[in-house]
């Protein structure tokens, strides 16, 4: 009888425990999310013993987050700063795990760095009279091959400092902005002679390359100009070191790149949409030989999304990262068949970015809809996670979290599409909410499952949120890509519109307290979708093009051309001005927040400030916020907060009629430190 009362009593304790540590939990701020540390970038050296990670973390002071880099056991454990503060980017572990390079600015100039992977200072290795780009090791361990940028000479750049700096655009080798040609270098590790030695010589433009495994060939890709939609110009070369002959290898309209070389050492693998023109489909695995330029598509078999590709050791198989639907996981692909085995089978997102030598073992990061990014090890064949960092671990125990939800709709042609729905926490069933609707960017994007910390502040502040993954969406089929190919505003539309329907019609939503927004194409459609209705009460428009024609030549923009409305504007003139949304402007009722960088090349800022200078002619409730030196995707925390804050203030303002007042934040003079170790704002 007495040890019935005391386990009765165990369990009244821990449900006691358990309900107050969820009373003490409390709802996501903006300032959570700024403060959360990130972790990535993570190397598994050769042998598979220890992984070298990125760390950034905010500092509110320098108005910058801070990256530290750490080295931690494969098998768990402590990890430790690796990399003093002068700090490094690109860390390569050298074949034979006995070297750590990496690119360190000296004199702002990009340089390659050498360390030994048992400690020690770290050792300049290059002297370039321009910045080092990209870079590989040679298989032996004894070299490094380098991509540089060609320098002016003294004259050029005597001239150009006294002034003489205009711009001739898309000619040489430059594109909107001035650029320079680049070559490949070679560089020494062992012996006297370390002086970087050029490789190639020609006026091009380098993308990608890949050191054969008897480091006898390149294989790179590289366009003879350099004009912003012209990517298909891309093609393959193969470089022979002895003889330093060129052998162009592709001649399409296809951008390649990825190009990797297999174990064997005559057929290398790259990434392409197509072998002949630029179609609107999901990059392919093609493999070619190098030495008969026989080519052939591999990846057929696999619906999704392809990223981050390795050969198996046997050169028989690719392992690579694999989108489809809301989920990542690890997959290979059988070269010879084409047949595809899921290796991983996580619900949410897993990224492999590194394998050791002999692809036994891989690091990751996983995360999903309430879990921050984090690092783990495993093995390849069989998943057998170690973790190796808690970057984040205040959001479990502090935060009250969104709950999400994939859930899918028929659109209004039949067409099944999928989203994501998040509820706040302890969400009661029937209750009525306001709905946020979100538009991802792209238009080639997706909502995947993932962490986002500004879902749970929305979920925080009391909102619905559906996420629609619409037509055009990538992860998806091939044929749900092109959705929306010459009817952009149109089915994408649709299926935004529908989804909304579907969560009023489940009765999570109160259809008169509805707003939107979106960034880049979320901007793009969320400003075409008030055109088209009066059922949003705000808006919030982030980086967006309101007018097709006059972006044409600013603007990132083959896509439109080619598929989203297809031709030019002086071939196709009344699609291209019936589908820009500063065309219908005289239709808003929405009160409208626009936001944008003004160093934003993707959509340019002028955009966002004609609708702005529209919508105020009109006499209708609209704000412009543009911020200085942010390109498409911000940079500064405080303009991120800035951001942040004002979206939030506006919908709420506009939504739900709260005059809101946001979180407050330490000052810029008032130390940080504790506010780094909780990860909470004051």
């Amino acid at each position: 009888m007495r040890k019935t009362l005391v386990i009765a009593s165990l369990v009244v304790f821990t449900t006691s425990v358990a309900v107050a540590q969820e009373q003490e939990r409390r709802p996501m701020t903006t300032d959570d999310g700024l403060n959360m540390v990130s972790v990535g970038g993570a190397l598994l050296s050769p042998d598979g013993e220890w992984v070298l990670y990125s760390k950034s973390e905010l500092n509110w002071k320098e108005n910058k987050r801070k990256t530290t880099y750490h080295m931690v056991p494969a098998s768990g454990g402590e990890s430790f700063q690796y990399i003093g503060d002068d700090g490094g980017s690109a860390f390569q572990f050298s074949p034979d795990g006995s070297h750590l390079s990496f690119r360190r600015s000296v004199d702002s100039k990009q340089q390659l760095f050498l360390m030994r992977t048992t400690g020690g200072e770290a050792v300049q290795l290059t002297k370039q009279k321009s910045s080092v780009g990209s870079y590989k090791w040679a298989s032996d361990s004894r070299r490094i091959f380098f991509v540089a940028d060609e320098p002016k000479s003294e004259e050029e750049e005597k001239r150009h400092k006294d002034g003489y700096d205009a711009i001739v655009v898309d000619e040489g080798p430059n594109g909107q902005r001035a650029s320079s040609w680049n070559n490949l270098w070679v560089v020494n590790i062992d012996g006297e002679d370390k002086e970087a030695k050029r490789v190639t010589n020609e006026e091009f433009r380098i993308g990608g390359f890949d050191i054969s495994p008897d480091a006898s060939r390149i294989v790179f890709t590289a366009r003879y100009e350099n004009r912003r939609n012209q990517q298909y110009l891309s093609e393959i070369f193969l470089f022979n070191i002895q003889d330093s002959t060129k052998t162009r290898l592709t001649e399409n309209r296809a951008p390649e790149s990825g190009v990797q070389w297999s174990p064997d050492g005559v057929h290398f693998a790259y990434r392409a949409v197509s072998n002949g023109e630029w179609e609107q489909r999901q990059n392919k695995l093609w493999v070619m030989n190098a030495d008969t330029r026989d080519t052939r598509m591999v990846s057929g078999q696999f619906v999704g999304n392809m990223s981050q590709s390795f050969w198996t050791p046997d050169g028989e198989g690719v392992l690579f990262t694999g989108r489809q639907q809301t989920n990542s996981n690890l997959f290979c692909l059988d070269v010879a068949s084409g047949q595809v085995e899921q290796l991983t089978h996580v619900t949410g997102s897993l990224s492999v970015s590194s394998f050791s030598r002999d692809r036994a073992k891989m690091v990751y990061s996983f995360q999903d809809m309430d879990t921050p990014a984090d690092l783990y090890v495993s093995g390849t064949a069989s998943h057998d996670p170690v973790r190796l960092t808690e970057a984040n671990p205040w959001v479990e125990t502090d935060i009250h979290l969104a709950s999400g939800e994939v859930v899918s709709w028929k659109s209004s042609d039949g067409l099944d599409i999928e989203g994501i729905l998040y509820l706040p926490a302890g969400y009661e069933e029937g209750t009525r909410l306001p709905l946020l609707l979100h538009v991802h960017g792209g238009p080639a994007g997706v909502f995947s499952n993932s962490f986002s910390y500004r879902y749970h502040v929305w979920a925080g502040l009391g909102y619905a949120q559906l996420l629609p993954n619409v037509r055009g969406s990538s992860a998806y089929s091939d044929e749900f890509l092109r959705g929306n190919n010459r009817d952009i505003g149109g089915g994408d539309y649709e299926d935004l519109m529908t989804g909304v329907d579907h969560v009023i019609e489940r009765g999570y939503v109160n259809a008169d307290s509805m707003g939107i927004r979106g960034w880049s194409y979320g901007g793009i459609l969320g400003g075409w979708t008030i055109t088209q209705t009066n059922r949003f009460k705000g808006a919030s428009l982030g980086a967006m093009v309101s007018d097709w024609t006059s972006e044409y030549g600013p603007g990132f923009n083959h896509d439109v051309r080619l598929w989203y409305i297809g031709g030019t504007p002086w071939e196709n003139p009344g699609r291209w001005r019936e589908m820009s949304p500063l065309t219908h402007v005289a239709n808003v009722t929405t009160p409208t927040l626009l936001l944008h960088g003004i160093n934003d090349r993707t959509d340019t800022e002028p955009q966002s400030m004609m609708f702005f200078a529209a919508l105020k002619d009109q006499g209708k409730a609209t704000r412009y916020i543009k911020f200085p030196r942010e390109p498409h995707g911000f940079r500064e925390p405080r303009h991120q907060r800035t951001r942040d804050i004002e979206e939030i203030r506006w919908i709420q303002q506009h939504v739900r009629g709260i005059d809101w007042t946001p979180w407050e934040r330490e000052t810029d003079e008032e130390d940080d430190d504790d506010e780094k170790e909780t990860g909470r704002s004051s």
